[in-house]
């Protein structure tokens, strides 16, 4: 091949490449996610200057308050269970450590509001917490109570500390463990090693987690609503449903947005400043064996983990749905709500990593202003409520497709842009990690814009485009308030059965729902996991 031949491959390459990512697919992308945006800032527009003056005297000293302290303790809780956690796992080898990975993963199956539902059975006069707090600490005493910012913390931060966990095993299996061995040999001990270079190695696979969790607790509507805790969700929630004031709620929404934004940006600004690439060795680390102490130090600190984060949750469950299947309770109607659940979540989590992974290249290689409004564009739809979410979607649908009204699509839409920033938030972190010389000799060689994404980039990232399917599978099948408003008639789904049975207080209803919300997602946990068997 003459030079000006190869010369001219390469060119078309990059050209095409520039097209149908850059170019097409990333602000296509956008675009789809912002309508929610559209939504909200319309109908904000809307609110007279007396409406915004009494949200700014009334109402948001007390919510920015609420939702900013809310959000830094789930963060701090989240950190400290999830690195712990997938610092030990990832890098000792001691017994029954496979098991602990399913149960540092497990939480995620089990939605907010249910941990929040199971705590506040557990913790009454007749619960079993309840019970125990009575034995050891006298008839008298009153158990602690969770209607307030540490009970909410308590359960977000176990609802959502496994996303932390997830991410940074990740970046700790695939970083360089050589690194660690220069550091011991220039007579750095453990700890020294872990705080000066394993942690800043980790530190955009942590930032990715933590912005994750943030982004989680900015729009919780579950556990804020079950324990009457006043954030900015709650508030809207209650403006669109009790007092029918969408203007006030879309109000709301749009400084819950900036808030979110700016979170985002400054999370951004800092994980930028601490890039880095690895020296192109992908090999397995390879793990220490732990000592008997360390073997008893790390299981009582995951075995303690596990307990609050899983394994009470799910015998409350098990008790219940015993009961229910006692009484007959389970019939085919709800094997209707299983499979209407588990559709939806295949077909949102495939569309969604397919979607959002323009974006997520396009920031990884193409670190510029535009990019930095994509990808804060494309996560809009997460930080608003799920409500705002359905109103926005059903606004866009009436006006430019009314004939899809009421039907499947919608609702998928509403998912897709719901969860998308899940899907870019893993694709981008695992994509940060790919040294741009490796796709650069791809292209240098000949190879297409498709051929190089399909045999080099794809490849090479596969693990973190799995986490993000797994990641966007489970929230959707453990969404709410958008399922509740634009599911099809008679497409009921496990959230909304168990929150109209939970409210009603038939936990014999309820908990079969949310028993299968967990026993659901596990051949998807096993298939992220499943080369764990080889380390």
């Amino acid at each position: 091949m003459s030079l000006a031949v190869h010369y001219k491959n390469f060119k078309d390459s990059s050209f095409a490449q520039r097209i149908t990512l850059r170019s097409g697919l990333a602000p296509a992308v956008v675009a789809l996610a912002v309508i929610p945006l559209v939504f909200v800032i319309f109908s904000s527009g809307k609110l007279s200057v007396d409406g915004w003056l009494s949200l700014w005297t009334q109402r948001l000293p007390e919510l920015l308050w609420n939702t900013l302290t809310l959000s830094v303790l789930v963060a701090i809780g989240c950190f400290i269970l999830g690195v712990s956690a997938a610092y030990w796992v990832s890098r000792r080898d001691f017994v029954g450590r496979k098991l602990s990975i399913w149960l540092m993963v497990l939480p995620l199956t089990i939605p907010t509001y249910v941990f929040a539902h199971i705590y506040t059975s557990l913790l009454e006069d007749e619960g079993w917490l309840g019970q125990l707090w009575h034995f050891i600490f006298g008839a008298q005493s009153m158990a602690p109570e969770l209607y307030n910012i540490w009970g909410v913390t308590f359960v977000l931060s176990l609802a959502g500390f496994s996303y932390v966990f997830l991410l940074v095993r990740v970046a700790l299996s695939c970083s360089q463990r050589e690194f660690e061995e220069v550091a011991r040999l220039h007579g750095l001990n453990s700890f020294q090693v872990f705080w000066r270079v394993s942690l800043p190695l980790m530190r955009p696979a942590i930032a990715a987690g933590l912005a994750l969790v943030v982004l989680h607790t900015l729009s919780d509507f579950g556990a804020v609503s079950m324990l009457r805790y006043q954030t900015f969700t709650l508030s809207i929630y209650m403006q669109m449903n009790g007092r029918d004031s969408y203007e006030a709620a879309a109000g709301l929404s749009l400084v819950l947005v900036f808030l979110s934004l700016t979170f985002l940006v400054l999370e951004r600004f800092f994980r930028n400043r601490q890039r880095y690439y690895g020296t192109g060795k992908t090999g397995r680390v390879k793990l220490k064996k732990a000592t008997r102490l360390e073997t008893i130090a790390i299981w009582f600190w995951l075995g303690l983990i596990a307990l609050f984060s899983f394994i009470l949750p799910l015998a409350w469950m098990l008790s219940w749905s015993w009961q229910a299947l006692v009484d007959g309770l389970i019939t085919s109607v709800f094997w209707g709500y299983v499979g209407n659940s588990l559709f939806i979540s295949v077909a949102a989590a495939t569309l969604t990593v397919i979607i959002g992974l323009p974006v997520a290249l396009y920031h990884a290689r193409k670190r510029n202003v535009l990019s930095q409004f994509y990808l804060h564009a494309s996560s809009v739809g997460f930080v608003l409520p799920g409500p705002v979410i359905a109103l926005g979607i059903l606004a866009f649908v009436l006006a430019v497709v009314p004939v899809i009204y009421g039907g499947f699509i919608v609702l998928l839409l509403a998912m897709t842009i719901r969860f998308l920033p899940l899907a870019i938030q893993a694709e981008e972190s695992a994509a940060q990690q790919l040294t741009p010389s490796i796709e650069q000799a791809g292209r240098s060689l000949g190879a297409t814009a498709w051929q190089n994404l399909r045999r080099v980039t794809l490849p090479i990232i596969r693990n973190g485009m799995l986490s993000a399917w797994v990641l966007v599978f489970i929230d959707t099948l453990k969404e709410l308030p958008a399922t509740f408003l634009l599911r099809p008639t008679g497409f009921d789904t496990l959230p909304v059965r168990i929150w109209i049975e939970a409210s009603e207080e038939t936990l014999e209803l309820a908990a079969p729902s949310a028993l299968f919300l967990v026993i659901g997602t596990l051949p998807i946990l096993w298939f992220l996991m499943r080369e764990d068997k080889n380390q």
